[in-house]
C-alpha cells in the first residue's frame, strides 16, 4: 500500500502530439481514484506512466515515497489488470495465478497459499484447475484480478477493465471490485471512460479532457458543482442541458436571458453573478431538476420553459422525455412516468433553479456560481 504523487507530469508522442499536460495528482494511500474522460483525453497514458509502460517526457512520479521515474515496470511493486485480461491459454487458472511469483522464485508453499487465498477471495476456488478458452467473460476478468492480488503490490493499476463484458456483469463486477477495494484497502488507480462507473466506484474521480485534468473531487461534490461546462456535460445521464443566452439586470435580480424565455435567478445566486451581468452566458440544468407542470416539484410562474415533446422513454418509476423548443433541438427532463402524455404534446417544465449552473461559453467554460470550485488534485 502507498500513495501515489505525480508531480508536473507530462508526456509529448513523437511528432508533437502532447497526450498528457503539465499533471499534478496526489493519490492516497489506500484509496480507489478512478481516471475518466473521453476517448484520447490522455487517461491511460497517465496510468501507462505509472505503470513504468511509458516514459515521461517531463516531472516526477513516486510510489510510497519512491521515485520511480527510472525504475523498470517489473520493480515498481504494481499490478496491473489490463482490458483483455492478458492471460496465458496454455496454462490453468492456478498457474496464471502462480507465474509472477514462480519468477520471483517464492518458496511453493507460499505460492500456493497466496493464489489459493486469492482465489477464495474472489470466489473462484473451483475454476482453478481450468483454462482461460473454458472461462465465461466475467470468470477471466476474476482470474486477471486475482493474479494482480497475489502479487501483494504496493498499487492497483486498472486499464478499463470492464469494458468486454456486458451491461448486467459489468454491474455485477462494479459491486465485486468496490467489496474488494474495502477488503485489501490497497491503493488503486482505475481508467474508465464510463462516466457511471466512475461514478459508482472512486473515492474521488479525476475528469481529463485533452490532457488536461479538469476537476478532481469526490463524485458526488463533482456531480453537483462542476467546475466548468465540460465537467457539468461530462458527467451525469442523460447529460446536463445547456441553454445559451445572457445575463440582464431587472429590479435587483439577475435575470438569464434565454432569448424566447427570461429565468429569474435566486437572490444567492445574483450576488455571486452581479459582475457578470451584459455579459453572454450559457444555463445548465440536469434533467432531474426539471418537472412537469402539475408535479408540485417546483412551483412559480417565472422558471417555467415552454416546450414541445418528441420522445418518451420510460424507465419503470421515472421517464426521460426529449423535448425542443425553437431555438432550443435538445432538451431532455426526468419526470414521473405515470404522468399522462404523448408525443407532439406541448407542456411546461418547471425548473429548480436552485439547482441550474451558469458558465462562461466556451466547451471548459468554467462555472460562474463556483469560481473556487475544486479543480485541484
Amino acid at each position: 500500500m502507498a500513495e501515489v504523487i505525480l508531480e508536473n507530469v507530462s508526456k509529448v508522442f513523437p511528432g508533437g502530439v502532447q497526450a498528457v499536460k503539465s499533471m499534478d495528482l496526489n493519490i492516497r494511500d489506500q484509496e480507489f481514484i478512478v481516471l475518466v474522460g473521453p476517448s484520447g483525453c490522455g487517461k491511460s497514458t497517465t496510468l501507462r506512466m505509472v505503470a513504468g509502460l511509458e516514459e515521461i517526457t517531463e516531472g516526477q512520479i513516486s510510489i510510497g515515497g519512491t521515485v520511480v521515474n527510472n525504475v523498470p515496470p517489473k520493480n515498481r511493486d504494481i499490478a496491473m489488470v489490463f482490458q483483455n485480461y492478458a492471460l496465458y491459454p496454455h496454462m490453468t487458472v492456478y498457474k496464471n495465478m502462480a507465474f509472477a511469483l514462480k519468477l520471483r522464485r517464492y518458496p511453493k508453499a507460499e505460492i500456493d497459499a497466496r493464489v489459493r487465498d486469492a482465489a477464495k477471495i474472489l470466489d473462484i476456488q473451483e475454476l482453478l484447475d481450468r483454462k482461460p478458452k473454458a472461462l465465461s467473460g466475467g470468470q477471466r476478468q476474476r482470474v486477471a484480478v486475482g493474479r494482480a492480488i497475489v502479487r501483494k503490490p504496493k498499487a492497483f493499476l486498472f486499464d478499463e477493465p470492464l469494458s468486454n463484458l456486458d451491461a448486467k456483469l459489468r454491474v455485477e463486477m462494479r459491486a465485486e471490485l468496490k467489496r474488494l477495494h474495502r477488503t485489501l484497502q490497497t491503493t488503486t488507480i482505475y481508467v474508465t471512460h464510463d462516466q457511471e462507473e466512475a461514478m459508482t466506484l472512486g473515492d474521488r474521480i479525476v475528469v481529463m479532457k485533452d490532457g488536461l485534468v479538469q476537476q478532481c473531487g469526490p463524485p458526488l461534490e463533482v456531480y453537483d458543482t462542476p467546475a466548468n461546462r465540460f465537467v457539468a456535460g461530462f458527467v451525469g445521464t442523460p447529460p446536463m442541458n445547456f441553454f445559451q443566452g445572457r445575463l440582464v439586470e431587472d429590479g435587483g435580480s439577475v435575470l438569464f436571458d434565454e432569448g424566447s424565455v427570461r429565468l429569474r435567478l435566486t437572490e444567492g445566486q445574483s450576488q455571486k453573478l452581479a459582475g457578470a451581468v451584459g455579459q453572454e452566458a450559457v444555463l445548465g440544468v440536469r434533467p432531474e431538476a426539471m418537472a412537469l407542470a402539475g408535479e408540485g416539484r417546483f412551483g412559480g410562474t417565472e422558471n417555467v420553459l415552454p416546450v414541445q415533446i418528441g420522445v418518451i422513454e420510460p424507465l419503470g418509476e421515472k421517464m426521460d422525455i426529449y423535448t425542443s423548443t425553437p431555438s432550443h433541438p435538445h432538451i431532455v427532463a426526468r419526470v414521473d412516468a405515470r404522468r399522462d402524455i404523448e408525443v407532439g404534446q406541448r407542456v411546461q417544465l418547471h425548473l429548480d433553479l436552485e439547482k441550474v449552473h451558469v458558465f462562461q461559453p466556451g466547451v471548459t467554460g468554467a462555472n460562474l456560481m463556483h469560481r473556487n470550485g475544486a479543480a485541484s488534485a
